[in-house]
């Protein structure tokens, strides 16, 4: 390392999704196979590196208000590099650099691998022309990690941005996934999850097939891998093939979180979905009857363009009626560059707001009793960090997917430790997490 890199300590802000959080993941570690000290805290760093989200207004707002706390804190003589990676760069690379010259390097995904190199640039050092490692630094709590299979999206919904910033869907080799995978198992990872923008499209670009279950069933296989969860499965691509083997493979979690968006049929098709009201509710009517094992959770959007208050009803019926274990809520969103940008019937603020209260409610209700089932029950709990605060540990079960559902706190702490999984009996549900007692290890 170069005498002017020599004790350069670097720390992350990840503010992008899982899969984003998946290259920033690899950057640090490359950044550390360099020579550089990774840390946690900013002030302890010379160089930042922010991982950014462009999907919704709010994520770009909290973007842009990071990289202006990191910039003041150059100004300030605090920092010495502000890097920002992620969609928001991606998208917007040529306005932010004129907006913000403050900021020393926006990062394309193209731009990622080469992370090293380009802060030799920032300081002036010529590159090093040595072969890194390839690794991972983890920046979740947990034994868990985002295995990301694809990259892209071939959907062309109209209210989403990713295909403009992320480009058409290209899956990954299955020969390097499962090497990651392996890699991921040493490093002592129990539960891989598997991420992209539509996981049930793996491999028909690449392969001219769906590889799917055959991508999982090499996972499967893999020594000190137990969980394997799938985010994010598309409807008109979850099949019966697909949850038959989800049910008949003990590593797969019985878990699946599949985007609805909508159910009126009117609403779908201007949201250029591919699936219409008829096979929603059949897709979900199936699921409950004959694969109940398999825990749902899904997403909505509400207020979209000219939604009616009939339109938005169905919707709550829907919810009530389906009984969804898990299920988020977005406002709608105009996108410029998208379809539904320059649709006619765009909804108030207050109107979206109001609509996204009312069904937030009504499914809080609707998780509620379904985690009331669950009480004096045992199950098989993955435990992912010690609390400071409560004095507790927490983790998860495969039917609740760590960062997005809720979590499980272990009240009695005898012999728990994080990394190992553990049966738990769930004694009550606060709202907010599974509390359980500890009952015992298991393999």
């Amino acid at each position: 390392m170069n005498e002017k890199l020599k004790g350069k300590k670097v720390s992350a802000i990840s503010l992008g999704c899982d899969k984003n959080r998946v290259d920033l993941e690899k950057m640090l570690f490359a950044l550390k196979e360099y020579g550089f000290e990774i840390v946690d805290d900013i002030n302890d760093a010379n160089i930042v590196l922010i991982n950014t989200c462009a999907f919704i207004s709010p994520a770009r707002k909290e973007a842009v208000d990071n990289i202006f706390e990191m910039c003041l804190l150059k100004q300030k003589n605090k920092l010495e590099k502000v890097v920002v990676s992620g969609c928001l760069a991606q998208r917007y690379k040529t306005e932010l650099l004129k907006e913000i010259p403050e900021v020393d390097a926006f990062l394309t995904a193209q731009d990622n691998s080469k992370i090293c190199e380009i802060i030799e640039r920032l300081y002036g050092v010529k590159p090093q022309k040595k072969k890194l490692d390839e690794g991972r630094i983890f920046t979740n709590r947990g034994s868990y990690a985002y295995l990301k299979i694809a990259e892209g999206c071939n959907n062309v919904c109209s209210y989403c941005t990713i295909p403009r910033i992320k480009g058409r869907y290209i899956s990954y080799e299955m020969e390097k996934i499962v090497s990651e995978a392996k890699y991921l198992a040493k490093q002592g990872i129990k539960e891989l999850v598997l991420v992209a923008q539509d996981v049930t499209r793996y491999g028909e670009d690449l392969y001219k097939k769906n590889c799917l279950i055959e991508l999982c069933k090499k996972l499967a296989k893999i020594d000190g891998i137990e969980w394997i969860r799938l985010h994010y499965a598309y409807p008109e691509k979850t099949t019966k093939e697909l949850l038959d083997y989800i049910c008949s493979e003990k590593k797969m979690c019985k878990y699946l979180d599949i985007p609805l968006q909508h159910v009126d049929d009117k609403i779908l098709k201007s949201m250029r979905r591919k699936h219409d009201e008829e096979e929603t509710r059949n897709l979900v009517k199936m699921m409950k009857e004959k694969y109940p094992q398999i825990k749902i959770r899904t997403t909505f959007i509400v207020g979209y363009p000219a939604e009616s208050c009939g339109q938005f009803r169905k919707l709550c019926r829907f919810i009530k009626e389906s009984k969804f274990s898990y299920a988020g809520f977005f406002p709608f969103y105009r996108e410029e560059n998208t379809v539904s940008y320059y649709l006619k019937g765009q909804l108030p603020s207050f109107i979206k707001k109001w609509r996204l209260k009312k069904i937030e409610k009504l499914q809080s209700r609707v998780s509620t009793e379904n985690a009331k089932e669950l009480v004096g029950k045992k199950v098989r709990v993955l435990v992912d960090y010690f609390d400071e605060q409560s004095g507790n540990y927490f983790g998860h079960t495969e039917f609740l997917s760590p960062l997005v559902d809720f979590g499980v706190e272990i009240i009695d702490n005898i012999n728990v430790e994080s990394g190992k999984f553990v049966d738990v009996i769930i004694t009550h549900f606060d709202g907010q997490n599974f509390k359980g007692e500890y009952y015992e290890f298991t393999k």
